[in-house]
């Protein structure tokens, strides 16, 4: 492609997208998909890593030792996954420190989600099966989206994604067998979590200005509200199979399309979340500042051990 146009070179990519080839990091890619990865991926990866603080709160107070060993077994592995999608960005031609510094200094966003409190045990119940179930149905699609190592990383994400999922829902019907208490403690979370579990899909795609572009590169294989609705109608029919109510009065069974019609979601409150306005948005970015400084010994010792074996290797 070094003779073409760059006008010439977009149309060969497209044809490229369009066959449904997967676009390797050493192909050549428009600038513009490049930066929509890295967009897209970083504040995947970021999400990930903000997502184990609301969990992590709750791993000295989980109700037994194998609540605990599972709960911070999870944790584990949703910072995995950042580090799974930080290297995937990294093919993009950006370093991770790059990366870092956007997301601590405020430039790159995360998920919404985990700008909301864990006020209860069954919080994590709830996490896990409305929050996870949401990313679940959202990676299994970028499990075959267009860019090879955003997809590669989430055939195993999504294989974890699946346990954290089954363990949430556990814990609910769990409780939903317990005391009058317990089952108004499940129900209240599902309250909490349910409306923001639903935005997690972003706004609808004739609002969003990178949905089009995204569709149109099969970087995104469906659109926002597509997986919204997937995600409501396999998660209502498990709500009722425990006793947990949906907290949406106009939920209702469509029998003409098989799809569950759901009430208006408050997109004026995600909007105010992701400008930096949600219950724990200064607590959660204080967070990951506070470890990022406090963190600084341990990545220069490991760089100062690696320099240290290179000099040994050339003196071999």
């Amino acid at each position: 492609m070094k003779n073409l146009t760059e006008q010439e070179r977009e149309k060969k990519f497209q044809e490229r997208i369009d066959r449904g080839e997967i676009i390797e990091p050493k192909d050549w890619m428009p600038e513009r998909y490049r930066s929509q990865l890295i967009r897209m991926m970083s504040q995947h990866a970021h999400s990930e890593i903000v997502g184990m603080l609301p969990e992590g709160n709750w791993i000295t107070r989980a109700p037994s030792l194998k609540r605990k060993a599972v709960l911070l077994a999870k944790v584990q592995d949703e910072g995995g996954h950042g580090l799974y999608i930080y290297s995937g960005t990294e093919t993009l031609n950006i370093s991770r420190e790059e990366l870092v510094g956007e997301f601590l200094s405020g430039k790159a966003k995360y998920s919404s989600i985990f700008n909301y409190p864990t006020l209860t045990w069954a919080d994590i119940g709830a996490i896990g099966w409305l929050v996870d179930g949401a990313a679940i149905v959202n990676q299994t699609a970028l499990a075959k989206c267009s860019y090879g190592p955003y997809a590669r990383a989430m055939v195993r994400i999504c294989k974890e994604e699946n346990f954290h999922h089954k363990q949430g829902y556990e814990i609910l019907a769990t409780l939903m067998k317990g005391t009058e208490g317990q089952k108004a403690m499940a129900q209240d979370a599902v309250n909490r979590w349910w409306w923001p579990s639903l935005m997690m899909f972003g706004p609808s795609d004739k609002d969003s200005p990178n949905s089009a572009e995204l569709m149109r590169w099969k970087v995104k294989r469906f659109s926002n509200d597509d997986l919204r609705q997937r995600f409501i109608d396999r998660t209502v029919p498990q709500a009722d199979n425990i006793g947990i109510k949906i907290p949406d009065p106009m939920l209702k069974f469509n029998e003409t399309t098989s799809h569950y019609e759901y009430g208006p979601i408050n997109w004026e409150e995600f909007y105010n979340v992701i400008k930096g306005n949600g219950i724990c948005n200064r607590e959660r970015m204080k967070a990951r500042r506070a470890a990022h400084t406090d963190g600084r010994w341990v990545r220069e010792a490991a760089e100062a051990y690696a320099k240290k074996q290179t000099a040994k290797g050339i003196e071999a």
